[in-house]
């Protein structure tokens, strides 16, 4: 691994990430970082000097699974004295007085915009210092910075276009923990989209919490907006995949829409967050749109992309939300019939609107019930959907070898279904026609063709 200063050669970095793709992209950044100042990145953790947690804050399972995971570290301590732990991300920006109660648990804290901090904050940490910078930025991008990329497939990366969010869900502790939403300048990104196809790669994923309101204007008040910055990256290569997440229902537009019909190489998946179908607890929820509206975008989707798959983000149990407002969520993912869907039960967030404001009055027995039917219709969705593609042909990325067995592999179509399929003469980043034969609850069955 390359490196620019070599006073820190033997120290070796062991970087745990939690939560979503922005998280798996900040610690690239991170690795970027660190390389650059000496220190090489492990994937053993018993050969680790530091140890650095890259954390999440959404909901309330993903930092319980972190607490668990700081005390096998104190373990690993004990063993070896002058291992260093440090907690970075959103858990760090929200729990920084917590984590540093314990001397013995963490050595430095830091949060999403102060990475370029971290050596320093290691280096004094070496010599028995508390490190903790937790400062959010209006500014920091890290658009200068080549990501290392951590996942070893070569095949697909990720692409950070922004940082933070303005949209204020009440249920929503983002905004608090990532800062004012920030957008990064267009020419550094079609910079790093192009190192990465130099590099060999055949799929990039442009990231941001809400990446349809991507807004970059440049000293002479030129502006590029999302769709435009689509049509960028797609031109670089035909043969690039490009896939983007995630999306917001109340600023997805027909402009993006048709960009997306334009270009074959921009992959057609939409994830389109509803998190309810009653437009009384959107509005409680503060999302911008109401169910009429959130129906008027699928319809532009299903007109203007008609191949399209949807996948949503669903939240249940949500504060005063009754049996009405459930069946019209279960209503309205009938009426959708989403491809595939992420369903989470209301997890109250410390120092969000609706942890201040609003009552979690839904009783747990009756949050799980709801959630377990939200889950169980999806399942006949999603299997209706799979069952769909039974017979047709698709284009499919191939990925990785299947855990089952190594004379399959396993890669995506556009549409972002898994495909297992014999491998024959294919091999891991090639692009493969392959015809749909039969399907399981999770994933297609098929031959190349």
């Amino acid at each position: 691994m390359t490196t620019i200063n070599t006073d820190n050669a033997n120290s070796k970095v062991f970087i745990e990430t939690y939560g979503c793709q922005m998280n798996f992209n900040d610690s690239e950044v991170v690795a970027s970082i660190l390389t650059a100042h000496g220190y090489l990145i492990v994937s053993d953790i018993e050969e680790a000097d530091v140890i650095l947690v890259n954390t999440c804050s959404i909901r309330e399972n993903a930092e319980t699974r972190v607490w668990g995971r700081l005390d096998v570290f104190r373990q690993l301590k004990k063993k070896k004295p002058s291992l260093l732990v440090g907690v970075l991300g959103c858990m760090a920006e929200r729990l920084k007085d917590k984590l540093l109660e314990d001397e013995k648990l963490v050595d430095i804290v830091v949060g999403p915009d102060a990475y370029r901090e971290l050596p320093i904050l290691l280096r004094s940490a070496e010599e028995g210092q508390k490190g903790i910078n937790v400062l959010l930025s209006r500014e920091e991008t890290y658009s200068d910075i080549s990501p290392v990329r951590l996942d070893k497939n070569g095949v697909s990366a990720f692409v950070s276009i922004m940082r933070g969010c303005n949209n204020m869900c009440t249920y929503c502790v983002v905004p608090y923990v990532r800062g004012a939403e920030r957008s990064r300048n267009p020419e550094t990104i079609v910079r790093e989209v192009q190192e990465l196809i130099d590099s060999g790669y055949k799929e990039v994923t442009l990231l941001g919490q809400n990446v349809d309101s991507y807004n970059w204007v440049d000293g002479t008040g030129e502006r590029v907006s999302f769709a435009d910055l689509l049509e960028m990256v797609a031109k670089l290569d035909s043969r690039l995949r490009v896939r983007f997440s995630t999306s917001h229902p109340k600023d997805l537009s027909d402009e993006v829409l048709f960009t997306m019909a334009m270009y074959e190489n921009i992959c057609n998946h939409i994830h389109l967050p509803v998190q309810s179908g009653s437009t009384r607890v959107l509005e409680l929820m503060n999302r911008g749109y109401t169910q009429e509206y959130y129906k008027n975008r699928i319809e532009a989707i299903r007109r203007i992309l008609p191949g399209s798959s949807i996948s949503t983000d669903i939240i249940a149990g949500f504060c005063t939300e009754t049996e009405v407002d459930h069946d019209q969520t279960l209503s309205l993912m009938k009426w959708v019939g989403y491809d595939f869907a992420f369903m989470f039960k209301y997890s109250e967030r410390p120092n969000t609107k609706a942890a201040r404001k609003m009552q979690d009055d839904v009783p747990e027995d009756v949050k799980t019930r709801r959630l377990t039917e939200i889950i169980e219709l999806q399942g006949k969705l999603s299997e209706v959907s799979k069952r769909n593609d039974v017979g047709k042909v698709f284009e499919v990325l191939v990925e990785g070898v299947s855990k089952k067995s190594v004379d399959h592999l396993y890669g995506r179509t556009s549409q972002n279904k898994v495909v297992v399929f014999p491998r024959e003469y294919s091999k891991i980043g090639d692009y493969v026609n392959v015809e749909v034969k039969d399907s399981t609850s999770a994933t297609l069955l098929g031959v190349i063709v």
